[in-house]
């Protein structure tokens, strides 16, 4: 009779182990099947790729904007929660910088450097770059951080140059909790003249679309490693 029972406790057991297994491996097929989503966290030049982005990943990725123009760091410190919502990301492209260099006047108006002052210290900047990529690490999506482009001479408030020193800032935070980073201000300094508006950070249409495809390429390896 003993050995009946222990018997009969060996197969429900054996059973129930099975169809957990069944399950979790299930979850992880419908998690791996499921059309990615995309998120992609940015100011006005991240506005200018991002339809290019969504074209090329179509098929492979849904891929989302946050709403409106991400700005600098503080105001990404303030929105992120909301930008994030309750969706499972599997990719985030994120970059905040070049409103955090700009020079603004008391009333927070766009002026020349002579003017007024950084909105965002390089300092505050590195501090408040390291609270966001914290925060995008709790979401354990793949996370891939773009670096700012570069400021052309004749820039409206802006200094050339200090999108590399900025840079410079950024990347030793976003390496030291392993981000990937895709390098736009690397991509875009040899062809600046041809992809970049004169004396203006924007960018072409022409320019957009090749930043686009530097997103694109990023984000599909990002994909390719979960």
């Amino acid at each position: 009779m003993m050995g009946a029972r222990i018997t009969e406790w060996t197969v429900l057991l054996a059973t129930l182990s099975t169809s957990l297994l069944g399950c979790a491996a299930g979850d992880s097929a419908v998690k791996h099947n499921r059309t990615a989503r995309v998120l992609i966290i940015g100011d006005s030049i991240s506005m200018g790729y991002f339809e290019p982005t969504k074209q090329l990943l179509e098929g492979k990725a849904e891929v989302y904007h946050n709403a409106g123009n991400a700005q600098h760091t503080r105001h990404g410190l303030t929105q992120l929660d909301a930008w994030l919502g309750d969706t499972p990301w599997d990719v985030i492209h994120f970059n905040h910088g070049l409103h955090d260099l700009k020079y603004v006047n008391a009333k927070g108006a766009l002026v020349s450097p002579d003017e007024g002052t950084q909105l965002v210290s390089v300092d505050e900047y590195a501090r408040n770059l390291e609270q966001i990529v914290k925060r995008l690490k709790k979401t354990h999506a793949r996370l891939i951080f773009a670096t700012t482009t570069p400021v052309p001479d004749g820039a409206a408030g802006r200094i050339k140059g200090d999108a590399e020193r900025y840079n410079r800032t950024a990347l030793p935070i976003v390496k030291k909790y392993g981000v990937r980073v895709n390098d736009l201000y690397a991509f875009a300094s040899p062809r600046l003249e041809s992809i970049q508006r004169p004396r203006n950070v924007h960018f072409t249409d022409e320019g957009s679309r090749l930043l686009a495809q530097q997103v694109a390429d990023n984000i599909l390896g990002a994909l390719a490693d979960r």
